[in-house]
């Protein structure tokens, strides 16, 4: 591996770090800049996809003193059951449908015009959202009802679309069925584990055999990168969310769209 592609495999896992918890999609951004890289090939959509790996253990690593009390309670509280059971029921969705859809969305989606047009939809979408003046019914993410759970987890599969956001997908949902800023985004965060998780295992299985040398060495560079800056921008993310709005999520998305659309125009 050359040095030209050590530093295009660190800016990737760095964009998947700082993007990955925000609503403005980090398989879109890792897409385009693939595409613009000249990394179009089966093994760099992989990339996209491994690359979660680093965030996942971010997110672990930062609630895990949530989660160790997660699993002692587990057993003697019925609240933390509900909110267990909660977490599996919105994961359920993305599951079934990711593994029947695999290879269409792999195949079909993940392709930079999509991504484009699907950052541009999903700013002005938060644009709308931020204008509404929802009455939030819920404070506490894991009290919600689990007809709830299982809606949000319906929505969040339309991050199957890349340039969606698993993570814009999740909390606006979230919002518009009562859940206010910080619980919908606290929320969004413990069902990133296991979809995340999911996405990473179901992937590495069916497309191991076509990674090279180059190809794991790449991953393994993205990994740290942005398992570095996950951290940062969980413990920093949840906070800002619940004092500001999306609107400079909302123009970031729009720009980079218009801007990758652009791009494509030039480039053909």
């Amino acid at each position: 591996m050359d040095t030209t592609q050590i530093l295009k495999s660190l800016i990737l896992g760095l964009v998947e770090g700082m993007t990955e918890f925000l609503p403005v999609s980090s398989t879109g951004h890792l897409l385009l800049l693939q595409h613009f890289f000249g990394l179009d090939g089966e093994a760099n959509k992989t990339f996209a996809v491994l690359v979660q790996l680093g965030a996942i253990l971010a997110i672990l690593l930062a609630y895990a003193g949530r989660l160790l009390r997660v699993a002692r309670d587990l057993p003697t509280e019925p609240a933390v059951r509900h909110f267990v059971i909660g977490v599996l029921i919105a994961f359920l969705p993305a599951a079934v449908i990711g593994a029947l859809l695999h290879g269409f969305i792999k195949g079909t989606l993940f392709n930079p015009t999509v991504v484009c047009v699907s950052l541009i939809v999903g700013g002005f979408v938060l644009m709308i959202v931020d204008a509404l003046r929802l009455q939030p019914r819920y404070s506490d993410a894991s009290a919600f009802p689990l007809g709830t759970y299982l809606a949000i987890g319906f929505i969040q599969c339309l991050a199957m679309v890349p340039g969606v956001s698993r993570s814009g997908a999740t909390i606006v949902g979230a919002m518009l069925l009562g859940a206010d800023k910080r619980s919908a985004a606290e929320f969004s965060f413990f069902l990133a584990m296991p979809t995340m998780a999911g996405a990473f295992a179901y992937d590495l299985a069916k497309s191991w055999r076509m990674l090279a040398a180059d190809d794991v060495l790449s991953i393994g560079i993205g990994f740290v990168a942005a398992l570095a800056t996950g951290l940062v921008v969980v413990r920093v993310f949840l906070d800002y969310i619940a004092r500001h709005g999306f609107a400079p999520f909302a123009w970031w998305r729009i720009l980079v769209g218009s801007a990758g659309l652009a791009g494509l125009v030039v480039t053909g």
